[in-house]
């Protein structure tokens, strides 16, 4: 078993499998490196579907990973759904903890636990997809020394996410994707440095890795916002794009670098795109369940409307008729709210 040379790691969203197949197709036995790979699937997929898909396009080895497996050189692993892919140096960890921008396995907890692990020896690569995922990811890897390539987006089939990392950052590489194999293969033959990853960095990782619930870790990335976490209800800390100099109160507050993401200290964490949607989800949610309740209400006010008519209290009976066409006010009321919402989710 040879360890690699350089770790590559690939995310990827829709549109992401006839992607994977063409990238996978390119890659040579000879390139040094160990791949990861990060598509969102649903929870209920099969482990080794993409295992299957991509095997007959490529003479590496494709695989699920496993946790604590060595990392090898030549291999190809794949992150099982409803699961983080992490690497550490030289092995594969698996997360539960908390969704990253709505999704588990997120591309963002890889990209940031290779940059934490390998540094300058980390190639992160953003194809195909909707919204942001990988992005805050890009930037880690950017940040520890890493090579950045992404998808030419006018070749993407959905070209949200590498848009979204060009929008952030300067890549190395903007490329279609028939050219990526050869460009693996041309990093995979340089030798650079490994540096010590952004303290930052590290600590995102932990808290992927360990799932760490630690206020006093979270409050070291970024400043406490007005938001709450969709998820838990816990408070958002606001993150700035770099921290370098985060005890330094104008560092990100001077226009210069404007935060687009939020952590809570559980450990869910969102770009702005995925807090607003998951934020539309929660409100829909949430108008359902109240009018579900109304609905329940107003029919047992009528149950005891008619049950006082048979005992022939019909002043009870006309009381609870009243709070009956009041709660049917409300109901109205709500669906004209929910239905209006839905347009603007």
């Amino acid at each position: 078993m040879k360890a690699p040379n350089f770790i590559i790691v690939v995310g990827t969203s829709a549109g992401g499998m006839n992607a994977l197949i063409e990238l996978v197709s390119q890659l040579k036995d000879s390139t040094d490196a160990a791949f990861f790979i990060v598509m969102h699937l649903s929870r209920t997929s099969i482990s080794d579907f993409l295992v299957h898909r991509l095997q007959p396009h490529t003479s590496l080895k494709c695989e699920v990973a496993k946790e604590d497996a060595k990392i090898e050189k030549g291999h190809i692993y794949v992150a099982a759904p409803n699961q983080h892919l992490l690497v550490k140096k030289n092995k594969i960890i698996l997360g539960r903890g908390p969704e990253e921008n709505r999704w588990r396995p997120s591309i963002d907890v890889l990209f940031r636990s290779a940059a934490a692990a390998y540094s300058t020896r980390v190639i992160g690569v953003v194809l195909t997809g909707s919204l942001d995922d990988g992005t805050t990811g890009m930037l880690a890897i950017k940040r520890s020394g890493g090579t950045c390539i992404v998808q030419d987006p006018n070749q993407a089939e959905y070209p949200d996410m590498p848009l979204s990392v060009l929008n952030n950052m300067d890549v190395d590489y903007c490329i279609p994707l028939d050219q990526m194999g050869e460009t693996f293969f041309e990093i995979s033959q340089t030798n650079p440095k490994e540096i010590a990853a952004p303290q930052d960095v590290i600590i995102e990782s932990e808290i992927a890795e360990r799932v760490v619930v630690d206020y006093e870790n979270v409050k070291q990335l970024g400043v406490k916002s007005i938001y709450a976490c969709p998820d838990c209800g816990g408070g958002l800390w606001d993150i700035p794009k770099q921290n370098d100099n985060l005890n330094d109160p104008d560092n990100h507050r001077d226009g210069q670098e404007k935060s687009d993401r939020y952590r809570c200290h559980i450990g869910h964490s969102y770009s702005e795109k995925d807090l607003v949607v998951k934020q539309g989800e929660i409100l829909e949610s949430t108008l359902w369940i109240a009018l579900r309740i109304m609905e329940e209400r107003r029919t047992l006010l009528k149950k005891m409307e008619d049950d006082n008519n048979k005992n022939g209290l019909s002043k009870m009976a006309a009381s609870y008729q009243e709070k009956g066409e009041d709660i049917q006010f409300h109901v109205n009321k709500m669906k004209e709210i929910l239905f209006a919402t839905q347009k603007t989710l």
